[in-house]
C-alpha cells in the first residue's frame, strides 16, 4: 500500500494506492493518524485501492472518528470498485457521509 499526500490550499489530500488490508493496516495507521496533525480538512482518495478488507474499513472508521473528535473534517473520495463493493456489502455507504459515484461501466452493468 502506498500513501502519498499533497496540499491544496487548506485541504490535505491523501492518495491511497494498493491493498488496504490487514497486511498493511498496522503500517498505515500511524501515517493516517499523523495526517490529522497536518490540517483541519483532510480528504482520502480511494480511487486506486484495489482491495479492501475489514481491517482497512476499521482503519477508515478510526480516521473518521478521530477527525470528528478533534473537530476536523475528513472525507473519502474516488471510491474504487473494490471500496464500493465492501461498503455495499457491509452497509456502510451512508456511515461515512461521502458521495459515492459508481464508475460508468458499473452503472450500466458492464463491470
Amino acid at each position: 500500500m502506498e500513501l502519498s499526500s499533497e496540499r491544496h490550499e487548506n485541504r490535505l489530500r491523501l492518495h491511497a494506492a494498493g491493498e488496504l488490508t490487514i497486511y498493511h493496516a498496522a503500517d498505515l495507521k500511524p501515517a493516517l493518524l499523523g495526517a490529522l496533525d497536518q490540517g483541519d480538512d483532510i480528504e482520502i482518495d480511494l480511487s486506486d485501492v484495489c482491495e479492501l478488507d475489514s481491517s482497512g474499513v476499521q482503519l477508515l472508521m478510526l480516521m473518521k472518528r478521530e477527525a470528528a473528535a478533534a473537530g476536523k473534517s475528513l472525507s473519502l473520495s474516488g471510491h474504487s470498485p473494490a471500496v464500493l463493493e465492501v461498503f455495499e456489502l457491509l452497509g456502510l455507504g451512508g456511515w461515512f457521509g461521502d458521495p459515492q459515484v459508481l464508475p460508468a461501466a458499473t452503472q450500466r452493468g458492464e463491470a
